[in-house]
Formats: C-alpha cells, sequence, structure tokens
C-alpha cells in the first residue's frame, strides 16, 4: 500500500460522523442518492464554522447528507436546498428532523436547478454548495459564483470523477467537464481556488471582491 492510500484510510478511519448524519447516509445508500463521504463533509463543516456562514445554497439535497454537514459547522445559518426528487427532499426532511433542525433553518426546493438558480439573488450567500448533474456543473459554477456574496464560498465535490480526471486518456463528457472546471478556475481572476484531494476531492473557491 502507498503512503497516499495509506494516509487516505486513515483519514476515512479516523472520522467521527454523527449519528443523525450516519442515519441520513444509510437511507441515501438505500435510495441510490450517493452522499458525500464523511472526509468531505467534514472538510465544508469546517469551511462553514471558519466562514461564519449566515446563508447558504445547496443544489442536489440528495438525502440531507451534505446539507446536515454544513449546518453542523454553522448552525446558525439558513439551508436552501435543491434537488428535482420530491423523494430525496422527504428523505432530507426527515434526517433533519431527526436530527432536531429547526425548520426555519432550511427551505426545500423541489424543482431543475437550472430553472431555480436565475431566479435567486444576487451576492446573497455565503456558501453555495453543487453537487447534481455533474455534466452541468460548470452552469452551477457561473451561477453560484453569481449568487455568492464577495468573499463568499463555492464547493464542488466530487471533481477528481474517481481518478478519471487525472488520466488523459478519459474524455467522456463528465471528465472532460470537471478538467475543465479545475483548469479555467485556476487561471480565473474571479476567484481564489484550491482543491482538497482527500476523499472524492472537493474544490473550493472564493469570490474575490469586486
Amino acid at each position: 500500500m502507498s503512503e497516499h492510500d495509506a494516509n487516505a484510510r486513515f483519514i476515512r478511519e479516523t472520522i467521527a460522523e454523527p449519528a443523525a448524519i450516519a442515519r441520513a447516509r444509510a437511507h441515501a445508500v438505500e435510495l441510490g442518492a450517493a452522499p458525500i463521504s464523511a472526509v468531505v463533509g467534514a472538510q465544508c463543516a469546517v469551511l462553514a464554522a471558519s466562514s461564519g456562514a449566515r446563508s447558504i445554497v445547496e443544489i442536489g439535497t440528495g438525502a440531507g447528507v451534505s446539507g446536515l454537514w454544513l449546518l453542523r459547522g454553522a448552525p446558525q445559518a439558513v439551508l436552501t436546498t435543491i434537488d428535482n426528487e420530491p423523494e430525496h427532499l422527504g428523505a432530507a426532511r426527515q434526517a433533519f428532523a431527526e436530527a432536531k433542525i429547526p425548520a426555519a433553518k432550511a427551505r426545500f426546493i423541489t424543482g431543475r436547478a437550472a430553472d431555480v438558480l436565475p431566479r435567486m439573488n444576487e451576492a446573497s450567500y455565503d456558501i453555495v454548495l453543487i453537487d447534481a448533474d455533474p455534466e452541468n456543473v460548470i452552469e452551477y459554477v457561473e451561477h453560484g459564483l453569481r449568487l455568492a456574496r464577495p468573499g463568499g464560498l463555492v464547493l464542488v465535490p466530487r471533481v477528481l470523477a474517481g481518478g478519471k480526471v487525472a488520466d488523459p486518456v478519459q474524455r467522456d463528457a463528465v471528465t472532460t467537464a470537471y478538467r475543465s472546471l479545475l483548469q479555467e478556475t485556476q487561471e480565473s481572476q474571479a476567484v481564489l481556488a484550491a482543491v482538497s484531494t482527500t476523499g472524492e476531492g472537493l474544490l473550493q473557491l472564493a469570490r474575490t471582491s469586486e
């Protein structure tokens, strides 16, 4: 086993996931709504806490795992979460209730992100997390940067596409989209960009001040 693999396994085994999030994860797996890993979830919680986030948008609710991690880091925040699968939103509502998240702290929107995002207020959110429709990830990031306030964060898990992004032979639409996103954000003057390679990967974008 390589040093990288040993480190990754150690970190995976070290993360302590709260019981409510673990239950939501199990439900997500049953629904086929692949949740973010506990390692990436913990990173999102730390970013939410350190930024003092008060207003968060999540594109892709799943069964509530990522939303619960974000609110674990920023319990004072209001989370707006968008998904086009009513079953997923129902599971997330149940998970939030079991985690004792106050109803006023979560707003659930059923619909396609491409239809909902253009109607949301610009520069109004501290964090935008994007975990849906990977073939549309560049479009969603553009919306996310519009919605984020100056200094706000846009977070994109799974950007390594299971290792395919690093393999130049892989040229499917999703891998190409993630590869382009990583290249473009590194070169952009509008954001500060960093990539965590832990877990499934997490692209972190901070919108620079206007």
